[in-house]
């Protein structure tokens, strides 16, 4: 006869026993953690609004609060990483050309992958002034520039492989539209094939989204203000944004190279190589 499990059997200290499983025992990580404990302040919530009696139950357990994870820096490339990545696909075959444009478009405009595999044709204008539309989160539209480099690539794929003006770009070789997934794939098998000439990308976990960062830091390294990064990359919130600002540890040194040189601690004081001077001082 199964185990029947009542509303009794669920009080905070099971859920909090429960919530310790899932992280330690099942050694899930900390959102997966949070994403059970919010299924069950959904399901308390639903209980208390309907069984008077449980209430404090339910206040209890809605008292459990999320865990804090600690945020990781963001992850991004730097010119050579991105070089080596955009140089494995193997541009002769339409698929290989494809993958590159699809790379070389998401690093020029910071587009989430999604974003950039809704794109057609209607939404390029490969004159001057090159720029691309792309349709972002809750439908909102923004206007990013592309260089003249991304846009020879661009005017190349499409002269080998036409699309109507709404039909999506990058598609697969039965005509239909790419999935995240398959990019997710095709695009760890190129930064595999990179690592062996560049040791440095071995180390650093690579997907679609790392070009959108990496788009972030180089702009914020070449000292364009984070209000225009935020309008070029959809954000809603600025302090998004401000992760990159935070992000970019050349901009850092950089920024350190310009601290005024006497104030620097490579050289010791000058009262440091008067002798009689350090002499009188250790009298006192």
């Amino acid at each position: 006869m199964g185990f029947k499990l009542g509303l009794t059997d669920l009080t905070a200290v099971e859920v909090l026993a429960f919530l310790e499983s899932v992280e330690h025992v099942r050694k899930s990580s900390i959102g997966t953690r949070n994403c059970r404990l919010a299924a069950l302040h959904s399901f308390f919530d639903f209980v208390a609004d309907r069984e008077p009696l449980a209430s404090a139950q339910c206040a209890a357990v809605l008292r459990i609060p999320t865990k804090q994870a600690i945020k990781p820096e963001v992850g991004s490339l730097d010119e050579n990483d991105i070089s080596a990545i955009l140089a494995q696909p193997n541009r002769s075959k339409i698929a290989g050309q494809r993958d590159h444009v699809l790379l070389a478009t998401l690093y020029n405009t910071g587009a989430r992958i999604q974003e950039a595999l809704n794109l057609a044709p209607e939404a390029l204008r490969l004159e001057t002034p090159f720029h691309v539309r792309l349709l972002g989160k809750g439908r909102k539209e923004r206007i990013c520039p592309l260089w003249p480099e991304t846009v020879e690539l661009l005017r190349a794929f499409l002269k080998r492989q036409p699309r109507a003006e709404n039909e999506p770009i990058f598609v697969n070789r039965y005509g239909r539209p790419l999935n995240a997934g398959g990019v997710r794939f095709k695009l760890k098998q190129y930064v595999a094939a990179a690592a062996k000439k560049v040791p440095s990308l071995a180390g650093k976990r690579v997907s679609p989204h790392t070009f959108r960062h990496s788009a972030a830091v180089s702009l914020v390294a070449a000292g364009v203000d984070v209000t225009v990064i935020r309008s070029w990359l959809g954000h809603a919130s600025l302090d998004t944004t401000n992760i990159y600002a935070r992000a970019n540890l050349e901009t850092k040194r950089k920024a350190l190279d310009k601290v005024d040189g006497i104030a620097r601690p490579d050289k010791p004081p000058r009262w440091k190589h008067e002798a009689k001077l350090l002499e009188w001082l250790d009298s006192l």
